[in-house]
């Protein structure tokens, strides 16, 4: 994934709104790994944010809480650091998050320095880009569709979702517990476990379905063409079939199904076709982004801590 952007550069991409012509998961990300190495220090932040606030997680907390998330992952998973793939991967994603409900969060785009086709999002505004999936989009609106698809999951705080869900009754754990670490209190190891635990869940169904329907419109939002979801959909479901070992990772997270494909595509069928021609499928910038990416040193096999 990406290094992260400097602040002030950050700034001033927001205001560079790709167009057509400006362009409008190396270690794989393990949950099963990621969760033991960071399970402890990310429970702590759990409690620390939830407790006194009954089962509601406020943006400022969601904030903190995907902020420091973040920092663990920037220190188990490899990130591309080479300034243009930053840059571009921000730009497209910043193009897709403003026009959001959500358009006040600080968003933050990465791609994961990976040969696994994978992505993910983090709370907060915080979106992962595998490179093996990157690799795999043949143009512009395909990546598009991917990063609408997790801003979708931001947008709609499906992780927070199922944090609060999991966490219940158990948010009630005294502060003391947090500062000293000594939790005597009935319940709050399994608190501990489960607000964690909720953050690496396989979004359900009807989660993915709802990222996928809001993934539509933020890209049409942003005029980019939204067949590019299908047509990505489409072909991971054809390398599922003929070589399933590429994308396991994807269908690990991403329960896929016909259905939703059948389900994107009825949207772009009411778009009347004068306003589909004039959305955005592909740019010269984002050809450019793949080959400067395909430049840059393979990934780092899986397990060999990618630094």
């Amino acid at each position: 994934m990406l290094g992260l952007t400097v602040w002030h550069s950050r700034r001033r991409l927001r205001s560079e709104r790709p167009t057509a012509e400006h362009g409008t998961p190396s270690q794989m990300l393990n949950t099963r790994t990621l969760r033991s190495r960071i399970i402890a220090p990310f429970a702590a932040v759990v409690l620390a944010l939830t407790v006194g606030s009954c089962a509601h997680v406020s943006q400022q907390q969601e904030v903190d809480m995907g902020a420091q998330y973040s920092q663990e992952i920037a220190r188990q998973l490899p990130l591309v650091s080479d300034p243009e793939i930053v840059r571009y991967i921000n730009v497209l994603g910043d193009s897709i998050a403003s026009v959001t409900k959500r358009r006040d969060l600080d968003w933050h785009f990465y791609v994961v320095d990976s040969r696994e086709v994978n992505a993910f999002a983090v709370p907060g505004g915080f979106i992962y880009v595998n490179r093996g999936l990157i690799e795999r989009a043949a143009q512009m609106d395909e990546l598009a569709g991917v990063l609408g698809h997790e801003i979708g999951h931001v947008v709609m705080r499906h992780s927070i979702k199922q944090m609060e869900k999991a966490q219940g009754a158990n948010l009630g754990i005294t502060l003391g517990c947090i500062l000293t670490g000594i939790c005597a209190t009935p319940g709050a190891g399994e608190a501990i476990s489960l607000g964690a635990n909720a953050m690496f869940a396989k979004f359900s169904r009807s989660d993915e379905m709802e990222a996928d329907e809001e993934g539509f419109r933020y890209v049409m939002q942003a005029g980019i063409n939204p067949q590019g979801i299908v047509t990505m959909f489409q072909r991971l479901i054809q390398e599922r079939q003929t070589r399933p070992s590429g994308v396991a990772a994807w269908f690990a997270t991403h329960p896929l199904e016909e259905d939703r494909i059948a389900d994107v595509q009825r949207l772009i069928n009411q778009i009347p076709a004068a306003q589909r021609a004039n959305l955005a499928t592909d740019s010269q910038n984002f050809q450019r982004f793949k080959r400067r990416l395909a430049s840059l040193p393979p990934s780092p096999q899986p397990g060999t801590g990618g630094r």
